[in-house]
């Protein structure tokens, strides 16, 4: 299933918060050369470039999709379509900004040295990352796609995978890094509408199980998900439903 911009921008504001976060801590003032790994559509681009104008600024995404929806976005901007994993930019960067991207590729011990390696000295890595994994939000999802007629056809389907401990990444990054800043948050955010979790995760974490069932299959596996969804997450009297997200933060400086 190809992402979709228009449901993933559903909830633009609250996506773009932590990326908006992580961008105010980034200790750079005149980057040359900037690469937006994971740029989806084009918003977050946007603001690397406003940012840093006097920067090159490339976004690298592998949906074409969503790279047709940042080229509008962010028209001063280059964009690349590629695996984000595998990308070696020509020009050693001095910023790879990384948001909400890297929790989709599996091999951190490797991948992280690896980003870290590609940047010019004296360059960042920011990245930022859901945490989510033990959250009924994502784990109610894995429990539905166990159960029901669909369970044999979602056997061996996952989602964004589990990250590491920020212990971890500051064991792997420490050593050829100048410095890191490391933080997490808990984001409290206030969901309008009916079936607002449901609709947040189908924007993300929810499209590979859709992505591998039949359309005709699709309507009773929300309706699975939205029902252990809403106990978990009730909608409170005032119609608004509250979804405590997660997230870690990590800005490392090349020596």
């Amino acid at each position: 299933m190809a992402w979709d911009p228009s449901v993933y921008l559903q909830f633009a504001d609250e996506r773009l918060r932590p990326a908006l976060d992580l961008l105010a801590r980034v200790p750079l003032s005149q980057p040359r050369q900037v690469i937006d790994l994971g740029c989806g559509a084009g918003n977050v681009t946007a603001l690397l470039h406003k940012r840093f104008p006097q920067a090159e600024v490339s976004g690298v995404d592998g949906s074409a999709t969503m790279l047709e929806k940042a080229r509008a976005a962010a028209p001063g901007c280059r964009f690349v379509e590629a695996d984000i994993g595998a990308y070696a930019p020509p020009v050693p960067p001095d910023l790879i900004y990384t948001n909400a991207a890297l929790q989709w590729l599996p091999g951190h011990e490797s991948l992280f040295p690896a980003l870290f390696a590609r940047l010019a000295p004296g360059g960042a890595l920011a990245v930022q990352m859901p945490n989510m994994t033990s959250a009924p939000y994502r784990a109610l999802q894995v429990e539905v796609a166990s159960e029901g007629p669909w369970a044999a056809l979602l056997d061996g389907i996952k989602s964004a995978l589990p990250i590491l401990s920020a212990e971890q990444y500051w064991d792997l990054l420490a050593p050829q890094a100048a410095g890191i800043d490391m933080w997490e948050t808990i984001y409290m955010h206030a969901l309008a509408g009916e079936d607002a979790v449901v609709r947040w995760a189908c924007g993300t974490s929810l499209r590979p199980y859709l992505a591998a069932l039949p359309e005709e299959m699709r309507p009773a596996f929300l309706a699975a998900y939205r029902a252990r969804i809403d106990a978990a997450y009730p909608r409170r009297p005032d119609g608004v439903t509250l979804l405590p997200f997660r997230r870690l933060f990590l800005i490392a400086r090349h020596k």
